[in-house]
């Protein structure tokens, strides 16, 4: 399985720009340095620049790297988080204003699309959460029906309403989301990119951050340059605990993708799915099913992964492109001689309360940083950027004091080792039951 499949180690949807940027060579000042130049620090550096500050961002290989070039490309709201895990640490209006903070991301970007003149392939389909088989429906609907109380719109779709949308018969129900929906997220990074760059932010490539210094002026070194500004913001997401930052808040998560070759005028009408809604699943590492503008089916998640010390190494996981094309053979029979064309894999970061991570730190209070996006990075970590953008420039978004909270402490290891690979063990196994369910149904 995959046998064929072409690894590709800087994800499927981007690969480095032709005009890369030079690296960061000798000293340089600014007004802020943005440490990486995904989602979050471009639309930080973006929206800084449009308050008149300097920006130098710094990147350690090329715009996009990371999880931003390498997600799956939905533009999601505040439905399918993890209401429960967040209410045991917040009370209901926090919990209920961030999950508008999740909702206002897909607005912020839909916005940004079309300022910045980006043609990223954007579906607005909505989105669909699906289940695979009759036992997971109550989890669904109790958690759908929370979201709406939250503030996360969506409809509840039975059989005969997902066969009325023509979602393929192996999702047996699920809910609808109004707003959202996919997009090519390797186009969109690289828009934001090129806007950035045309606006006049200084964007080095290719400059990994081998160290960082506090105090009134930040100074962030490279291997052979070195810059300083009053204000830094860490938006390295799953990569910031090697850099010295979060190593106490988040987890470093491993996910995969594989997609399929250009599906046939057959094979794509086998389908159906006439809307092309971008479809996840109710299990507990939920599978992602969408289709793209090359007319390929791309197939995301599935299992996570957590390396010792919270290291990221860029690795094929061929044991879950595996899983992955068996998840399409099961969910799409008709597609049983479709080829896997590529597979990748990337990081996210996740804190153990599953809460986006927003804060500030330093001796002067002049370093911030973001990460940990559930899953919803698209449109949280575009608009994180605005909030992190007015906040250095003196002003407190309505979000910010949402966004606080005391993120619980990770373990030290080997403990984090053992325990991640417990949790992990655990859910994959829940999901395989299911799975193993499904097959006996037939």
């Amino acid at each position: 399985m995959c046998k064929n499949a072409t690894y590709k180690p800087d994800g499927g949807w981007i690969e480095p720009p032709s005009d890369i940027q030079p690296a960061l060579d000798g000293r340089a000042s600014a007004d802020a340095i943005v440490i990486g130049a995904g989602f979050a620090g471009l639309s930080t550096a973006l929206e800084l620049r449009a308050r008149g500050a300097d920006v130098i961002v710094l990147e350690s290989r090329f715009a996009g790297f990371g999880a931003s070039g390498r997600n799956a490309g939905y533009l999601a709201g505040g439905q399918g988080l993890d209401y429960h895990l967040f209410m045991k640490r917040l009370d209901r209006a926090q919990v209920s204003e961030i999950v508008r903070y999740f909702e206002e991301g897909v607005s912020y970007v839909e916005g940004k699309l079309e300022q910045y003149d980006i043609d990223c392939d954007y579906h607005r389909s909505g989105l669909i959460r699906a289940g695979i088989h009759p036992s997971q429906e109550k989890r669904l609907r109790a958690n759908m029906q929370l979201g709406i109380e939250l503030g996360a719109p969506a409809e509840y779709l039975d059989g005969a309403a997902m066969r009325d949308r023509g979602i393929p018969p192996a999702f047996l129900f699920g809910y609808a989301t109004p707003g959202g929906g996919t997009l090519n997220p390797g186009k969109y990074v690289r828009g934001l990119r090129r806007t950035a760059l045309e606006r006049g932010v200084r964007l080095f490539e290719d400059s990994p951050l081998q160290a960082w210094s506090g105090g009134k002026t930040i100074e962030a070194r490279t291997l052979n340059g070195v810059a300083g500004a009053p204000h830094l913001v860490m938006a390295a997401n799953a990569f910031s605990p090697k850099l010295g930052l979060l190593r106490d808040k988040v987890v470093p998560l491993r996910v995969s993708a594989i997609e399929t070759e250009p599906l046939s005028q057959d094979q794509r009408a086998s389908l159906g799915w006439p809307n092309a809604e971008g479809i996840t699943t109710q299990h507990l590492v939920m599978e992602s099913h969408r289709l793209t503008a090359r007319n390929t089916l791309v197939i995301t998640t599935k299992r996570l992964g957590y390396a010792y010390g919270s290291s990221t190494p860029e690795q094929p996981d061929t044991d879950t492109y595996r899983q992955l094309e068996i998840a399409l053979r099961e969910r799409f029979p008709t597609l049983r001689e479709v080829g896997v064309e590529a597979s990748w894999s990337g990081y996210i970061s996740f804190a153990y309360d599953g809460l986006p991570v927003v804060g500030v730190t330093g001796e002067h209070d002049n370093v911030r940083y973001t990460a940990g996006c559930s899953g919803h990075g698209v449109g949280t970590q575009s608009l994180v950027g605005l909030i992190l953008g007015e906040w250095i420039c003196g002003n407190e978004h309505r979000f910010l004091p949402a966004l606080r909270h005391a993120t619980p402490k990770t373990l030290p290891e080997p403990l984090q080792w053992v325990a991640m690979k417990g949790l992990l063990g655990a859910a994959h196994m829940a999901d395989e039951h299911v799975n193993r369910k499904v097959r006996r149904r037939g």
